[in-house]
């Protein structure tokens, strides 16, 4: 994964935004910390890990691909916001947890680093979310591949007035 490239296209995408709605100024790494939260929930609802009363099977992996990469893009503008560009390097666990514990584990990351955004929180944060889509079939290729499909959405997305 060229995490260069996609923390390049992630600043130029939170540039875009900031100066089309005015954020300049304003203090945005709650806002984005809570985005990241609700993209964690969307996600988790596509693969259906939870809903144990459910018998309706989880969405599509392009659908679930898609969701993950929403989150992608909350945690790279995250790093940007605390200049974490060039600390971060993925970092493989091996995994051998329920994907319901995964999740449990991303949202506890997130928590944490809302209590301390640190350095290390960030990159603690950053590899949970890393082996979550792992532990979801995804490769690395695939989620880079995903992430500019979905940037460059985002783009027309502000350029049409989103």
């Amino acid at each position: 994964m060229n995490l260069t490239r996609l923390f390049d296209m992630q600043e130029t995408l939170d540039r875009k935004i900031e100066e089309q709605h005015h954020l300049g100024n304003e203090e945005l790494i709650e806002k984005k910390t809570l985005a990241l939260l609700v993209e964690l929930g969307e996600l988790a609802n596509e693969t259906r890990c939870f809903k144990f009363w459910s018998l309706k099977p989880a969405s599509d992996p392009s659908v679930i691909l898609e969701e993950y990469v929403d989150g992608i893009h909350f945690i790279l503008s995250l790093g940007i916001e605390l200049k974490l560009q060039n600390h971060v390097k993925v970092e493989r666990l091996i995994i051998d947890t329920a994907l319901t514990e995964q999740f449990l584990a991303v949202y506890t990351a997130i928590d944490q680093f809302k209590q301390d955004y640190s350095k290390l929180r960030y990159l603690i944060l950053f590899n949970e979310y890393i082996n979550l889509g792992e532990q979801l079939g995804f490769t690395t290729e695939q989620i880079e591949e995903a992430y500019m499909k979905k940037n460059q959405v985002n783009h027309e997305r502000q350029e049409q007035g989103y």
